[in-house]
């Protein structure tokens, strides 16, 4: 299992970032996908869900309305569009995956600040 996480970068409060998350070696349609985030200090929180055929999702109350996740299975790629940024949302993002175990990617750094 490989997760590659991308799209992560420096912008302003009110910006609007989209990550990726290009997953390998699993069969990507059957398995729910999740993005998590870890800002400094604090610990690893679950931002949003998607199941495995886009039908649930479900979001931190931090981010409702402000983010969505989606999926291609064609392109087995999951992808979180971040809009209305705030300074609060700077963090490591990372993409996971729970197949017998939990699967993580190396992580894409997000920084919002004017």
């Amino acid at each position: 299992v490989q997760l590659v996480e991308s799209g992560g970068g420096l912008v302003q409060p009110g910006g609007s970032l989209r990550l990726s998350c290009a997953a390998s070696g699993f069969t990507f349609s059957l398995y729910d996908m999740s993005w998590y985030r870890q800002a400094p200090g604090k610990e690893r929180e679950l931002v949003a869900r998607i199941s495995s055929d886009a039908y649930n999702t479900n979001y931190a109350d931090s981010v409702k309305g402000r983010f969505t996740i989606s999926r291609d299975n064609a392109k087995n790629t999951a992808y979180l569009q971040m809009n209305s940024l705030k300074p609060e949302d700077t963090a490591v993002y990372y993409c996971n995956t729970f197949r017998s175990r939990n699967y993580w990617g190396q992580g894409t750094q997000v920084t919002v600040s004017s």
